[in-house]
Parts: structure tokens; C-alpha cells; sequence
């Protein structure tokens, strides 16, 4: 990939450009990095509260690790966006370098709210409603919506903690929980196990697989996202399209199976 400006913010709008993806949401970030050739895989393991996902340049294709311990859809879009920023400007820098996390963040909050047309968007005070009509139309939390609204000056230091106050209430109450991965096909991988249909053509079984890794086949089946049923036809489903909102323009097409470009 040619190199990107230095700054996140910019690599994310010049990535957004090349990729032609306009500035409105992103439909759905893991179909995204999968159909540029990504490898993506949602994994358990057991540093999930302090390492949310990594990623690695060094294999054929980039991989992309994620976890879902926290089974958060939003939590997971901005991590692939995340680690997206650490593919396109950091390469196989150090890890947990506070500096690269940081620009990795700003490069995702850019990439999935664009300033130039979120903005306009945000409240200028503290509403929640809007916030999670906000929520479901761009694929961000609340969270993140609150962050890039401090960050774009929308809202004062006072009103800013407060509403993170109201959000902890809230929460305890059982109110604005966490958004099931399992309800949005697009953020879910499938490249791996696409490219084992294709090799079973061939004759390769997950069994033949994991003897010639040296790995159980439960092992294999857990990376390779691997369901005991047939899986079932992938299309790209826009993710404000599930909310019964009318997908913006510019965006990537409806097909019925995803691969690298």
C-alpha cells in the first residue's frame, strides 16, 4: 500500500479515499478489511481486557486478531478499525507503544466518524437519545460518540463528565447494553472458512488441516470460525440496513461472497 500522511486522522480520510468509501458509516468493518484481503478471526483468550485485539503485516496477508469476550459489536468495529490504523501506518512496531495506541485510536475515531460529517450530526449538549440513534446509524458506541464529541470541541469538561456519570448509571441498570456480534452478519469473518470450501474442493478436510499444523481440530474449527451446520450464504449486509435505515451512498455493494482485491 503506498504510504499515508503521518497524521491519523489524515491516513484515515486518504484511506477512506482510496477505498472509495465517501464519508458516511462504514457498513460493516469486518466484511471491509476481509474484501481488501485481510485475514480477520475472532478469538477468546484470556488478556482480553487488556488486549482487545492485535494484528500482524508479516504473514502473506495481513491478519487482524479480535476478541469477543465482551460479545459488543460496537466494541469490535472500532478494534478492526483500530488495528487497521496499526496495519497502515505502524507496520510491526513495538507493541502497547502509548504513542502508537493513541494514533491507532484517532485513526479509528476519523475512519469510522469522519469529522466532516459527523459533526454536524453531534448534539451540541447532552442528549442520549440522540446518541444512540447516532449508535445504530454509524456502528459506534456511545462511548466513542462522546470521546469524538469532546475531541471535536462539542462538548465542555463539565458536561463531559457528567454524561459519562448519566452513562454509568445507566448501565448499572441494566440500560444501553451491549449489542450482540451474533444480530450483524457483516461483522462477522468468514474469508478463512470461504477458502477452506474452496480447498475442500480439492480434498482438504479440517481434519487433514489440523494434522498438518500439528493442532486439535477443535483448535483449527475455533480459528477458522468453523460451524458443525453448512454455513450459509454471506452477502454484505449494511449495517445501518438492519436498523431499516437507508444505506448511504458511495459505499461497497451488495455481493454473495467476499475475497481480496
Amino acid at each position: 500500500m503506498p504510504e499515508l500522511p503521518l497524521s491519523p486522522a489524515a491516513a484515515a480520510r486518504e484511506l477512506r479515499r482510496r477505498w472509495s468509501l465517501g464519508t458516511g458509516p462504514i457498513p460493516h468493518m469486518v466484511r471491509l478489511l476481509e474484501s481488501k484481503g485481510i485475514v480477520v478471526c475472532v478469538l477468546p483468550f484470556s488478556e482480553a481486557e487488556r488486549v482487545r485485539a492485535f494484528s500482524s503485516s508479516r504473514l502473506p496477508r495481513p491478519v487482524v486478531v479480535l476478541t469477543n469476550d465482551r460479545n459488543d459489536v460496537y466494541r469490535q468495529r472500532f478494534s478492526a478499525a483500530h488495528e487497521l490504523g496499526h496495519l497502515v501506518m505502524h507496520g510491526e512496531a513495538r507493541p502497547g507503544d502509548i504513542e502508537n495506541e493513541r494514533a491507532a485510536d484517532n485513526f479509528a475515531a476519523e475512519f469510522l466518524m469522519p469529522s466532516s460529517s459527523i459533526s454536524s450530526d453531534l448534539p451540541a449538549r447532552v442528549d442520549f437519545k440522540t446518541y444512540v440513534r447516532l449508535q445504530e446509524s454509524w456502528g459506534v458506541s456511545v462511548d466513542a460518540l462522546l470521546y469524538r464529541s469532546r475531541e471535536l470541541g462539542l462538548l465542555g469538561d463539565a458536561p463531559y463528565r457528567r454524561a459519562w456519570q448519566r452513562l454509568a448509571e445507566f448501565r448499572s441498570n441494566g440500560i444501553m447494553t451491549p449489542e450482540p456480534i451474533e444480530g450483524y452478519p457483516g461483522e462477522q469473518p468468514v474469508l478463512l472458512m470461504r477458502a477452506l470450501d474452496i480447498a475442500r474442493q480439492r480434498g482438504l478436510t479440517i481434519e487433514k488441516l489440523a494434522a498438518g499444523l500439528e493442532l486439535y481440530e477443535e483448535t483449527v474449527r475455533l480459528y477458522l470460525g468453523a460451524e458443525e451446520e453448512p454455513l450459509p450464504e454471506v452477502s454484505f449486509v449494511d449495517f445501518a440496513a438492519r436498523r431499516r435505515i437507508e444505506p448511504p451512498t458511495g459505499l461497497i455493494k451488495q455481493a454473495s461472497a467476499t475475497g481480496g482485491e
